[in-house]
């Protein structure tokens, strides 16, 4: 066993001819080939590929449009990709089908400066955006680890260290092209700062995981860059005293822009990957915007907390490329924690509780992985209470993945009592899809089942993914 495998749904057959009229239309643009489907039937998951029937790379709306309505016709799965850099398995092919591959979809349309706007087709990356804003004073905030597609980051409600000041992008996506099940493309909103004219259609399909349509565009908010930007670290003894400076932080309404957590293993894990040279314990990463009195200010009053809850002295990174190398290195965490174990393949897993309860929800959840068989690292947007966990499992040792899987359960039965969530920015896939009773309730999840049957009645778009086939009412059920 190379990973783990995934309770195989019935693959839908494919009716005779389905082929020919898509290989007429997409020619060289439609692959059957046994690497590119597997390709795009895996994503960052520890789970096995489970490969489509066929992919297409679509350059155009119309494209996407043409595809959606003779999947629907014939009643085959249709599946949107963007970079595949998704954590929870939403890629994966469970019943068969259509991969419509939107990277090549890749055109910034428009920015509007003025309005402090930018529509882009969803295969443009976030990178992509902000290299392209460069010279305009502007940029875009949201930072998911991956240069994750904005297409991809809409449809899975990404976040990133930037999200404890500027949100995710639940607050920053102002409209949607989507194409719909049945082949239809509408427009969610206008570029207008706020409408109360009708159902918010926008916020219905960010975070629907290309489960109730195909995100073929998006408009995002853009912001000034800052005056003045500076970063710093702080090294703390013990994890309950780095994540308790950071809930007084909050509490006190300081406006940093990133704080990030941290644990002793992930420390070390970074600096072997990216040649630092940090203290090895325990640290926060503080990112301060603003006027230079201002970042003199914020980092201050951060300063005196921090000292309160044993924390070090600042070691600043002031010069930009000091400071690109510091969140770039923050940012392949992951890749890092891959590297302690050579060979093995990673799950992980995070929860976003109440600020109150984070030091609460971190320490228990490492006193338990502390007990594990595997290695782990902790790491964590921890100003809006969103942490992760990385285990890192033998891929041949099917116990290791039955003992992180009890623990993911147990992390996400931590959270819900807390009156948390299940997922704070990975989404729900096929991962977290046993967890969606315990945290709405069954009538809520049934509502979501509606919803489902009214914008796809064939079930074609991503299917088996979000909402459970089989509603139980306990956790993990």
């Amino acid at each position: 066993m190379n990973t783990v495998m995934v309770s195989q749904e019935a693959r839908r057959s494919i009716p005779d001819g389905f082929f020919e009229p898509i290989e007429q239309r997409f020619g060289s643009r439609f692959s059957r080939a046994e690497a590119v489907r597997e390709h795009h039937g895996q994503d960052e998951s520890p789970y096995a590929p489970v490969p489509p029937d066929g992919v297409v790379y679509a350059t155009s709306t119309e494209d996407v449009a043409w595809l959606a309505r003779h999947c629907n016709q014939h009643g085959v799965p249709l599946i949107a990709f963007g970079a595949g850099s998704s954590l929870e398995g939403h890629l994966l092919a469970v019943q068969g089908g259509i991969t419509v591959d939107l990277s090549q979809m890749n055109k910034v349309v428009s920015i509007h400066a003025e309005d402090l706007t930018a529509t882009v087709q969803a295969g443009v990356t976030r990178e992509q955006l902000n290299e392209h804003l460069r010279h305009t004073g502007l940029f875009f905030p949201i930072d998911p680890g991956a240069n994750a597609s904005l297409g991809g980051m809409s449809a899975t409600r990404a976040s990133g260290t930037n999200a404890v000041r500027y949100g995710t992008m639940r607050e920053n996506v102002m409209s949607l092209e989507v194409v719909t099940a049945d082949g239809r493309v509408i427009k969610t909103a206008n570029r207008a700062r706020k409408s109360s004219a009708g159902y918010d259609l926008t916020h219905i399909f960010v975070g629907s995981e290309g489960t109730l349509g195909i995100i073929t565009e998006v408009t995002v908010r853009l912001y000034p860059r800052p005056e003045a930007t500076s970063a710093a670290i702080c090294n703390f003894s013990t994890l309950e005293s780095a994540v308790g400076s950071v809930i007084e932080i909050i509490q006190m309404a300081i406006p940093v822009a990133r704080v990030e957590f941290m644990d002793t293993t992930a420390v070390k894990a970074t600096n072997a990957h990216s040649n630092l040279t940090l203290r090895e314990s325990p640290l926060l990463l503080f990112e301060f915007h603003g006027s230079a009195a201002a970042i003199k200010e914020q980092a201050e009053a951060v300063q005196s907390i921090t000292h309160e809850h044993g924390g070090m002295d600042f070691e600043w990174a002031e010069r930009p490329e000091d400071r690109s190398r510091l969140w770039k290195a923050r940012h392949d965490a992951y890749f890092a924690g891959l590297h302690l174990r050579p060979g093995c393949r990673a799950s992980t897993t995070d929860v976003c509780v109440p600020i109150s309860c984070l030091a609460r929800c971190v320490t228990e959840t490492a006193a338990e992985l502390d007990q594990a068989s595997f290695p782990y690292t902790i790491v964590g947007h921890v100003g809006d209470g969103n942490f992760h966990v990385l285990m890192l499992l033998d891929p041949n040792n099917p116990a290791e993945w039955e003992e992180s899987e009890r623990i993911n359960a147990n992390l996400v039965r931590r959270a819900i009592s807390m009156d948390g969530t299940c997922t704070g920015e990975h989404g729900v896939g096929l991962h977290k899809m046993e967890f969606m009773v315990a945290e709405h309730g069954q009538d809520a999840l049934d509502l979501m089942r509606s919803l489902k049957q009214a914008f796809d009645p064939n079930n074609i778009l991503n299917p088996g993914k979000i909402i459970p086939a089989r509603v139980s009412g306990g956790l993990g059920g």
